[in-house]
């Protein structure tokens, strides 16, 4: 067996060693044999560095050990820059041969000493696919200190990351990582990442979704083990099963699942398609973040839902709706619904100082919502589009000034009652219109009014559609609705451009028809079929 030596502390400028204690222990020996044979060096004293090896931190442990028992300095091939245990003592010159290459290797320890991450049990080296991985304890979402791991293209990168994640976790914020389960990491990400990204309702939706579907299918699984193959088994599984039995919704009232009569409550294909969604947001989350190397739930492709088709009214369905509105207390609301598309929302959020009835234009600003935790609050617009300033029609600015009138009555009928913030459309005693009750009341007016039943979002179909069918610009109703994108309004009103289309193939067919230049001699000679289907479509 071969002998390893190292360097006594005692005698700095002497060529006298001090044999290795543990240098029987077969561990050891193989350690020392496996490290160096990975350098390249024979195991002995050598001046050469091979702090960078993977598997340094072991050999260390071993080193360290070795210095403890016996007081020698290990040799430089078991001394790690990281993972060590206590302070590195810096090797001691034996021979002028070796004294330029102990120079050397503790010049280059000072020169990457600034890249160190300062925490006693973190860890970095560069992996074998070239990048650096970092690894250090932090706070976890039940509680505990679990050890994560950040990656970066360089050294410095890898370093900043677990840095801040440390930092982080120092100031009692808790770290969501992919050694933990996907219930506690979907909770953590809900709590400390998509709470500062999605409005109020949709976060609820979001917490919603992980609590009832999400948790209690998948929530025991790692995050770091979690396969594409099983969130397809899990979507088809939420697919077919009864929402009734799998959460116990009639247990209390003791009748349909409860009692053993399945009543077959299964999910919308737009719901499993939504929590699909919930669970690639929160994974992409930890992609961006380095702890997961690829999205496993983007691999899963589900079949995108067919689009509900709504109905709109009808040219002489929205003039009914006009004739209908007028004695109703919100006439000015439902007009100005239909006849500018607002969201509820808007309207309801609409102040006085927002309107122009000399110029006839108004302000999108906010849009009033009934939130979990702050009631009725007035939140931004839906997207940045949707803040926007609209032209008012005639008949808009007429009903509005009607309604101001009332307004101002109901004002001085309630005194001290009123409770007013300058809303365009209040209560009788000043307070702003909840979205629901405005819900109850136009299903009650369409009933009073003998129309079919019809969404209050429908009216905004409605604005969209009637104005497709007068030939109006695309890029005009996306500006008068807010889109974000001109390609949600031809998505949405793709049923109204078919219907357009085949009016412009018609036009053209007739105009065709009716050419002054004979073109038989031209064409090839159609057959009797052909001329009948031509005569057919031809406008009369």
């Amino acid at each position: 067996m071969t002998e390893v030596q190292s360097i006594s502390p005692r005698a700095p400028s002497s060529s006298r060693t001090t044999r290795c204690s543990f240098r029987q222990t077969p561990a050891f020996v193989h350690a020392v044999n496996r490290r160096c044979a990975v350098a390249g060096e024979t195991p002995k004293v050598s001046g050469s560095s091979c702090h960078a090896h993977p598997l340094v931190s072991t050999y260390t442990t071993a080193a360290n050990a070795c210095r403890s028992s016996t007081g020698a300095v290990p040799p430089p091939c078991f001394r790690g820059e990281l993972g060590q245990q206590g302070p590195r003592q810096s090797p001691q010159p034996v021979r002028n041969e070796t004294r330029g290459k102990i120079a050397s290797h503790e010049q280059h320890h000072a020169s990457r000493s600034s890249d160190h991450v300062r925490h006693p049990l973190s860890t970095i080296y560069q992996r074998k696919d070239g990048r650096w991985e970092a690894a250090g304890y932090v706070l976890s979402a039940n509680g505990t200190r679990k050890r994560v791991r950040v990656y970066g293209t360089t050294r410095r990168e890898a370093a900043d990351k677990l840095a801040e994640k440390i930092a982080d976790s120092n100031r009692g914020l808790p770290v969501a990582t992919a050694d933990s389960t996907v219930g506690d990491y979907l909770t953590c990400w809900l709590s400390s990442v998509a709470v500062h990204r999605l409005r109020e309702n949709t976060h609820t939706r979001y917490a919603a979704c992980v609590r009832l579907h999400l948790i209690p299918g998948l929530g025991t699984k790692r995050v770091a083990r979690l396969t594409a193959k099983d969130v397809r088994t899990f979507l088809d599984r939420l697919r077919t099963t009864c929402q009734c039995c799998a959460q116990g919704l009639d247990t209390d009232r003791k009748r349909c699942c409860a009692i053993g009569e399945c009543c077959q409550k299964r999910l919308s294909p737009l719901t499993v398609t939504y929590v699909h969604s919930v669970l690639k947001s929160a994974l992409e989350h930890a992609v961006r973040e380095d702890e997961l190397p690829r999205n496993v739930a983007r691999n899963v492709k589900t079949t995108a839902p067919r689009p509900t088709r709504f109905r709109p009214l009808t040219a002489v369905e929205a003039r009914h709706f006009l004739d209908a509105a007028r004695a109703d207390r919100l006439h000015a609301l439902y007009e100005l619904a239909l006849r500018t598309g607002l969201r509820k929302g808007e309207l309801l959020g609409l102040r006085w100082e927002d309107l122009d009835l000399a110029t006839g234009t108004a302000s999108i600003r906010r849009s009033l919502q009934r939130t979990r935790t702050g009631g009725l609050t007035h939140l931004p617009t839906k997207t940045r589009a949707s803040e926007r300033r609209i032209a008012l029609p005639t008949e808009c600015l007429h009903s509005l000034k009607e309604h101001k009138e009332r307004q101002d009555m109901e004002r001085e009928t309630a005194g001290p009652d009123w409770r007013g913030e300058s809303l365009v459309f209040t209560t009788p005693t000043g307070r702003p219109l909840d979205p629901a009750n405005l819900t109850r009341r136009f299903r009650s007016f369409l009933g009073r009014a003998g129309l079919r039943r019809i969404r209050f979002h429908d009216l905004r179909h409605s604005t969209a559609t009637l104005l497709l069918e007068q030939g109006v610009d695309l890029v005009v109703i996306k500006e008068l609705l807010g889109h974000a994108h001109i390609g949600v309004t031809a998505g949405v009103y793709a049923h109204v451009r078919l219907r357009l289309q085949r009016q412009a193939i018609d036009t053209l067919s007739g105009a065709l028809g009716h050419t002054e230049e004979p073109l038989t001699s031209r064409l090839p000679q159609r057959s009797s079929a052909d001329v009948a289907v031509t005569v057919a479509v031809r406008p009369r």
